[in-house]
């Protein structure tokens, strides 16, 4: 019990970067700081406000969150056909899921309210400069 307690103290310490950002940068692009959440329309944040480092922050974010979803379902999906064994590593995938979209909903909202707060687990992962 007192590991699962460590691991959620661990997920709840995220460096939060506000401060270090413009207030106006921030409120001029809490929209750009949604969409780097939302898949492929992580380019909108990429390529439509590159010279905003709060838009890049959260394109960083998720981009990295894409990413390492990508990478561990197509190795889960692999995984999954192994005969008799397929199916835990298809309950995995199921989990690995909807653990993204918990994390991709804390992105969003940070975002929106104008944080900009690392993603637990993902969130040391620095794709952009």
């Amino acid at each position: 019990m007192a590991d699962f307690n460590n691991m959620m103290d661990e997920l709840k310490n995220v460096q939060d970067y506000t401060p270090e950002f413009d207030p106006r940068d921030v409120a001029a692009n809490k929209a750009m700081g949604v969409f780097a959440y939302l898949g492929i329309l992580v380019l909108i944040p990429l390529l439509g406000a590159k010279n905003s480092p709060y838009a890049r922050f959260h394109a960083n974010q998720g981009l990295s969150l894409a990413i390492c979803e990508i990478v561990i379902s197509m190795v889960l999906r692999v995984l999954g056909r192994i005969p008799y064994l397929g199916w835990i590593f298809s309950i995995i995938g199921s989990l690995v899921g909807i653990a993204c979209l918990v994390l991709a909903i804390m992105g969003i909202v940070n975002g929106a309210n104008g944080r900009a707060k690392e993603l637990p687990i993902v969130g040391k992962l620095h794709i952009l400069q």
